[in-house]
């Protein structure tokens, strides 16, 4: 029977994510229940759990489990949000979404990796994840409004299109910079404008598209 690295779970909640400060019971509880190391390519495996991200393939990454922890503690989810995801990867991230949210949307760019986490997601049984392939930079707009949005690819900017497809009262969180490192920014509205809280800084790979790094030149 291959492990099921329960342990290893334990281990990173309570050394990685507990230790520096996340309380939110539900993010702990889907950080110890969603099975990591089945989102990493196969010789990544044993090292699934460790403090850092790992190479998925297609130049892409999964984040760091204390980072997954903290962007989804900031949209503070209570189970009854439709939730926008953009930058799919492997598929972890809305995985754990989808524990804590009535539904997520997630979107991503490149093909492959939107065939193979919709596997992934499927079948591992998570029904309440749909996974759609194009550019995330422009949202979702077929199953707009959302409740709260995560990207986890860095902007330039916050994308406007991406503002326009929240609800008023909603919270998207995602990182903003230049190529090496970012800040994370949760956006909210306050007396109809939205504005940014800029917390920890970050270095995600690029967000593609048209609100996002069109090329590896820029």
């Amino acid at each position: 029977m291959p492990p099921d690295f329960a342990h290893e779970r334990e281990q990173m909640v309570r050394h990685q994510i507990e230790k520096r400060g996340i309380t939110n019971s539900g993010v702990l509880n889907a950080m110890r229940t969603v099975p990591r190391h089945l989102f990493v390519p196969l010789e990544m495996r044993e090292q699934a759990y460790a403090d850092y991200p790992l190479p998925i393939g297609s130049d892409q990454t999964i984040s760091q489990p204390y980072i997954v922890a903290f962007m989804t503690a900031l949209l503070n989810l209570t189970g009854s949000e439709k939730v926008l995801e953009i930058g799919t990867g492997s598929g972890y991230q809305a995985a754990v979404l989808s524990l804590l949210a009535r539904e997520v949307i997630t979107v991503e760019y490149l093909p492959a990796l939107a065939r193979s986490a919709g596997d992934t997601l499927r079948d591992l049984g998570y029904l309440k994840v749909t996974v759609h392939q194009g550019d995330g930079s422009l949202g979702w707009v077929d199953q707009a409004p959302y409740d709260a949005i995560m990207v986890t690819a860095s902007a330039p900017k916050a994308p406007e299109p991406l503002l326009k497809q929240l609800n008023p009262e909603g919270r998207m969180v995602l990182p903003v910079g230049g190529r090496g490192v970012q800040w994370l920014e949760l956006w909210q509205q306050e007396n109809g404008i939205w504005l940014p809280e800029v917390s920890l800084p970050v270095a995600f790979v690029p967000l593609r598209g048209a609100f996002g790094w069109q090329n590896d030149h820029e």
